[in-house]
């Protein structure tokens, strides 16, 4: 295997700057609507903050201590955050203009953004009414002295800072931080046909002499801050709940490492918070108009529906119907994949829920990574501990800023008789899995959900991700294998269908490369299609250029990071990238290899997973890679599912071996094909049951798409 270098990989956060660029492309596509437009600058702008947050603290981290580059980014910690500030910076001023287009087009459609000086006297009259009942009680001003200290200001704190003056004393500093309780965005009433609103910040800076009576306010300035958000685990810990409540404390007090200010903003007072934050060697942020684009969000519930996509309803699977909403005997009939947002989440739940019911289950095991507030998953599981089952539940401490809720969520599922236990200090368990064991004929039958997403029910309305529902006994017995993992550090020898990281998954991923290059050399068809978030993992980068020197055929479809590059010659020619980026998160996991056969074909090896290709995932993460067995199912994922984003021109960006991304269109002659709609219009197939002869067309070759199109060359080996 050759060296990982420069001019192989590309730099793994450089990479996700491009994806978060990718997500403004499309506030800045007219094609999108507008509301939805504000939404994805939202998006943007939460995303570079959660950047910051996370992997610019990291790296900021290694400057301090002094380590030096490694694998696969080749380039030292110091010199990644000169490249991030100078591609975050054009981020940051592309998303300003943005906003300033977006707050044209949102004034011509009744909804404005106003500066307080652009106010009629009723409205000012208006908005004084409002500061004075609902902001004004909440506020803490202060001058900065030795009697009246700097506060401390949370993560994405921000508030204004002000230079007061009085005659007879030395100036002082003012500072008045907005609680996060307080609106971004102040609504002025009454606006007849429009909404009208006002920036908070712009509303405070307005109304200062009166917060201040007795001073003149000289200047004043917005500024915004970012704290690192990472936490350090001690495998000593005795009390692994304990010691994640220390550290979610000492989290919230955790350095400044990115301080945002207003482009108009005097040296002294820029001068002032940079001394009292200690951020002199951060990310200082000083080109914007306005900070923390984030909050725009709360104007999409401003305007009228035909702002926002149009209303989507998710379908419920028509096998499950069949069989008068019983899950079980759905599955026990046949293996069913859900395919989310487009089906309903509440198959899943329904699935727990009949679960926790039914008396002839005797034992229920659930992985927990996220869930959402108020979960029914957790309900659910609470009530078969009362109903007297024997209920497991692995609950993910280490899973990033939903620390708090999970623990929550452990001592609620504890008090209820749930055995609850946190799996590996070292590991991450981000597999997603629930077994049901049921009593049948005087033996055990298992049923087992295994699952690309999370069991968070808002997530599922718009992240697309793949439930698989089966009752293959072998399957079942492999996953009660892999709690017994979790729970007991029991390490399974004998899996017989599943690999997990990280103890196989890896070692399986090899596997099947190495068996494409086989088939290659021999001079069999050789291809590979893959669908994941990530693709980080220099070493099985390295065995991709190795099956594509062999001349195997590659497509990949990465949302988000690459750091391989396609399309060298005499490297990766036979490798190409694709990212979706579109109305749907595109989340699922998926990995198909042509087994000797061109794709797509029912000789295929498919596999969903929970895994990116990432060295956390295959290293420290406890991972899923599951085959696709059942013919519905496996015609479900490769030819409809893999087929349709490998065709969609509407959503897609193609990656170019210089690590610029170009959008896809329709070539001359091709129809639009957006594989969000065709999901959206389309039932899937493990779900249809009966109703398949008389739904509408669920396979693509049966769409009206030409053949040219369906099995167009550039995607099939």
């Amino acid at each position: 295997m050759k060296p990982s270098n420069p001019s192989r990989l590309f730099n793994r956060e450089l990479s996700w700057l491009f994806f978060n660029t990718r997500v403004l492309e499309e506030a800045e596509n007219i094609d999108v609507p507008l509301l939805e437009r504000a939404r994805f600058l939202s998006i943007s702008a939460s995303n570079l903050d959660e950047f910051y947050m996370v992997r610019v603290a990291g790296l900021r981290e290694q400057v301090r201590a002094r380590v030096q580059g490694e694998a696969p980014s080749l380039l030292s910690p110091s010199k990644q955050l000169e490249k991030i500030d100078r591609r975050a910076g054009k981020i940051v001023a592309r998303q300003n203009r943005c906003w300033h287009d977006l707050r044209t087009e949102l004034a011509a459609s009744n909804i404005n953004v106003l500066p307080v000086c652009a106010l009629s006297k009723s409205q000012i009259s208006d908005l004084r009414s409002t500061f004075d009942t609902t902001i004004l009680p909440l506020l803490t001003p202060l001058a900065v002295d030795p009697a009246h200290p700097f506060p401390f200001l949370s993560n994405l704190g921000f508030g204004i800072a002000l230079r007061l003056e009085k005659l007879g004393r030395d100036p002082l500093f003012g500072l008045i931080t907005v609680p996060l309780s307080v609106p971004r965005l102040v609504e002025i009433k009454p606006g007849g046909k429009a909404r009208n609103f006002v920036l908070v910040e712009d509303v405070l800076r307005s109304f200062a002499p009166d917060i201040y009576p007795d001073f003149d306010v000289t200047h004043s300035g917005v500024f915004r801050i970012t704290r690192d958000s990472g936490i350090a685990i001690d495998e000593r810990a005795e009390d692994l709940v304990q010691h994640f409540e220390n550290l979610l404390r000492k989290r919230r007090r955790g350095r400044v490492i990115r301080l945002e200010i207003d482009k108009e903003m005097k040296p002294a007072l820029r001068d002032f918070l940079i001394s009292r934050f200690d951020c002199a060697d951060e990310t200082i942020e000083e080109t914007a108009d306005v900070l923390g684009l984030r909050d725009i969000s709360q104007l999409v519930k401003a305007g009228s529906a035909e702002q926002l996509f149009p209303p989507f309803q998710a379908r419920f699977p028509e096998r499950i119907r069949e069989f008068d909403g019983d899950c079980l005997a759905a599955i026990a009939a046949k293996d069913i994949l859900v395919h989310h947002p487009y089906e309903e989440f509440d198959v899943v739940i329904q699935f727990l829920q009949q679960a926790a019911a039914d008396p002839d289950v005797v034992a229920i095991k659930q992985t927990l990574y996220r869930t959402s507030e108020d979960s029914p998953i957790i309900r659910a599981l609470i009530d078969a501990a009362d109903a007297g089952k024997n209920v497991t539940a692995l609950v993910e401490l280490k899973a990033r800023f939903d620390e708090a809720s999970n623990m929550r969520w452990a001592r609620d599922l504890e008090r209820a008789g749930v055995q609850v236990v946190y799996g590996f200090i070292g590991y991450k368990t981000h597999a997603k899995v629930s077994l049901v064991i049921r009593q049948e004929r005087g033996k055990l039958q298992t049923y087992t959900h295994l699952g690309t997403g999370n069991y968070h029910a808002l997530n599922a309305k718009i992240y697309t991700d793949l439930a698989l529902f089966t009752a293959d006994k072998v399957i079942g017995e492999d996953v009660g294998k892999i709690f017994n993992f979790v729970t007991s550090y029991s390490e399974p020898k004998d899996l017989q269908k599943i690999a997990i990281a990280p103890l196989s998954l890896r070692e399986a991923l090899v596997k099947h490369i190495d068996r494409e290059i086989l088939h290659a050399r021999a001079g069999r068809p050789a291809t590979i299609w893959a669908k994941m978030n990530a693709l980080v993992d220099p070493n099985v980068i390295e065995k991709l250029y190795e099956a594509s020197q062999a001349g195997v055929k590659i497509d990949l479809v990465i949302r988000g990071i690459c750091c391989l590059r396609p399309n060298v010659k005499g490297m990766s020619e036979n490798i190409r990238v694709k990212s979706i980026v579109g109305r749907f998160l595109e989340h699922s996991r998926i990995v198909c290899f042509g087994n000797g056969a061109a794709l797509p074909s029912d000789q295929a090896s498919v596999f969903i997973s929970s895994a990116d290709w990432m060295p956390r995932n295959l290293n420290r993460r406890i991972e899923t890679l599951v085959p696709v067995e059942s013919p519905t199912v496996h015609n479900q994922v490769l030819d409809q599912i893999m087929m349709a984003n490998l065709l969609d021109n509407t959503n897609s960006w193609e990656l170019q071996s210089t690590g610029r991304y170009v959008r896809v269109t329709a070539e001359d002659g091709q129809p639009r094909f957006s594989a969000h709609e065709y999901f959206m219009e389309n039932p899937s197939l493990s779900g249809r049951g009966a109703a398949l002869a008389d739904s509408a067309p669920a396979h693509l070759e049966d769409s009206n798409l030409p053949a040219s199109q369906i099995f167009h060359p550039k995607f099939v080996g």
